[in-house]
């Protein structure tokens, strides 16, 4: 892992840093290359249980992918082709994480980092935001996984405005079409970010796991119950956190749970 990605831990929660302040937090190839190793690593560890994603600094959760690296690496079809499976395998990793995950986002978000904050289960944004996917701008064409994502937040016709007219979104409108969770005054975000990942971070682990198991199913079109979702809700029972969680209610205690 090179020094553009790095990787902070405060209790349970990990903190994966897109580390090239001096330009906006573009992403480059090499970067891209890392983040499945990387997300991989967090998902497997046992002591991290929220993971957040942001940019260094204030100015710039990812102002895209790093073009001047373009006439090298994505100059023709052949070299472009290894490039984009680069970018959509770090933002599967992204969303293939089991561990809730956050994008905390400081002003731009544009372009391939839009890509990464839309993998993420969540993202928050302070209100000098801007959010927009470029590739009209670039005379490129989206990725499907990364379209779905977008039509799976705001529907095929904002998703389409979105896709074909390019424009920068400001944070409050990106969040009344869906593609922000929240948005807060600059210097409460971080707070307000970790809060919440501390939060999740004590809640039950198998339960948090599971309904994020079960939304995913939902979104990729599964509306009944088959042996697996089945199996997930009954193995519930099964854990010590339930007995805990019964247990905490029944005795007007906050319950500790242990499952990871």
């Amino acid at each position: 892992m090179s020094d553009q990605i790095l990787v902070e831990q405060v209790g349970a929660v990990a903190t994966v840093v897109l580390n090239r302040p001096q330009s906006h937090n573009a992403i480059t190839i090499d970067m891209y290359r890392s983040l499945p190793e990387v997300l991989g690593g967090l998902d497997a560890d046992r002591a991290v249980k929220v993971v957040v994603l942001r940019g260094a600094g204030q100015k710039a959760f990812a102002s895209g992918a790093d073009i001047s690296e373009f006439e090298r690496e994505r100059g023709d079809a052949e070299s472009a082709r290894g490039y984009n499976e680069h970018v959509a395998a770090a933002e599967h990793a992204l969303a293939a994480m089991t561990k809730p995950t956050v994008a905390m986002v400081h002003g731009y978000c544009i372009g391939g980092g839009a890509g990464l904050a839309l993998a993420c289960d969540l993202r928050f944004a302070d209100e000098r935001a801007r959010f927009a996917i470029t590739p009209s701008k670039l005379g490129l064409v989206y990725g499907l996984a990364s379209t779905k994502r977008v039509v799976d937040l705001v529907g095929p016709s904002r998703a389409t405005w979105i896709l074909v007219s390019g424009q920068q979104i400001p944070a409050e409108r990106a969040c009344a079409l869906g593609l922000f969770d929240e948005v807060l005054p600059t210097d409460e975000l971080a707070a307000h970010t970790y809060g919440f990942a501390d939060l999740v971070s004590t809640r039950a682990q198998f339960s948090v796991r599971g309904g994020k198991e079960m939304v995913r199913r939902v979104v990729a079109g599964q509306l009944t119950d088959d042996e697996e979702t089945r199996r997930i809700r009954n193995s519930s029972f099964d854990t010590p956190d339930y007995a805990e969680g019964v247990r905490a209610f029944l005795e007007k205690r906050p319950p500790r749970f242990t499952w990871s």
